[in-house]
């Protein structure tokens, strides 16, 4: 018998980004409903039996930054992430309003501070950064917000850190995103270059992607209501009301795996269950999975900026 090559991961996170719920029903397009996207997104993540160590939503959660959209969406998530006993990471975007965000999902008085924080995982440093301006869609990070995160970053974390934001520093392939991105990456760069961070994980864009930044993984989820359709003719851009996904991010002891997961299929062509898996494995001569390391610290912490 011999072993897989890598054990199971140590953490697993849930990606999910751009929901843009709406309050009172209302549609995207007149035709797309944000709150029956994002359902339709959960129900097929909890069928699939996966316990996620935390669920991140990655900006856009709100279409217009309505207090009841940022309601519905707890209403939605918390019973859903409770089932899976999984922590649930909000991360500002620039459609969202920081005082409602606040007060609806943090339960903190509401102000216009970027809302920055860390979390602890098993280990694994989660940091959210606030890269939205008020009123605006393009990106950017306060000289203060850059300062904090390069005294977070000088201690590093006992499994490395993951950084969670809204504006993708990665090249858009639609033009017109152009407008939108995050400006200055130079200076988030400097920052990062040589850090322990070893993700960036990201949303805004509409469509699943990745890149390196600063010589680290970049992954953009697509988002959960609609997408972008980059068989688009060159140079405009038409949004479509297919291809809705979310990513799932398997950490592991040195490496960290980004996997884009379609929120609908046309068929399923075939089902091999568990069991069988464990009996084919076997079968080759392969043995179980072992575990991850006990190593690591399990209580989790969270502290803001």
């Amino acid at each position: 018998m011999r072993s897989a090559e890598y054990p199971l991961p140590g953490q697993t996170l849930l990606h999910l980004s751009d929901t843009h719920l709406t309050a009172e029903g209302a549609r995207l397009f007149d035709l797309v409903d944000g709150t029956e996207r994002l359902a339709r997104a959960l129900t097929v993540f909890e069928a699939s039996g996966i316990t996620p160590d935390a669920i991140v939503f990655t900006g856009d959660l709100a279409d217009l930054g309505e207090p009841a959209a940022y309601s519905t969406l707890r209403g939605l998530v918390e019973p859903f992430a409770e089932r899976l006993g999984a922590r649930v990471l909000w991360v500002m975007g620039n459609h969202d309003d920081r005082g409602a965000f606040r007060e609806r999902l943090l339960d903190e008085a509401a102000d216009l501070r970027p809302i920055d924080r860390v979390d602890e995982i098993n280990g694994l440093r989660v940091i959210t950064l606030d890269s939205t301006v008020p009123g605006e869609h393009y990106g950017e990070l306060r000289d203060e917000q850059l300062e904090w995160l390069r005294d977070e970053l000088a201690t590093p974390a006992p499994l490395g850190s993951i950084l969670a934001m809204h504006h993708p520093p990665v090249p858009s392939v639609l033009p017109l995103a152009v407008s939108v991105e995050l400006r200055d990456q130079l200076r988030l760069a400097e920052v990062l270059r040589g850090t322990d961070v070893r993700a960036i994980i990201a949303g805004h864009l509409h469509y699943s992607t990745f890149a390196t930044f600063a010589g680290i993984p970049v992954s953009v989820a697509s988002s959960t209501c609609y997408s972008q359709d980059l068989t688009v003719p060159t140079g405009g851009t038409r949004p479509q009301d297919g291809a809705q996904a979310f990513n799932l991010v398997h950490v592991f002891d040195d490496t960290v795996v980004h996997s884009v997961v379609p929120i609908d299929v046309p068929r399923t062509l075939e089902h091999i269950d568990a069991a069988e898996v464990r009996r084919r494995l076997s079968a080759d001569g392969i043995g179980p999975f072992s575990a991850r390391s006990a190593d690591a610290p399990t209580e989790p912490i969270a502290r803001h900026r």
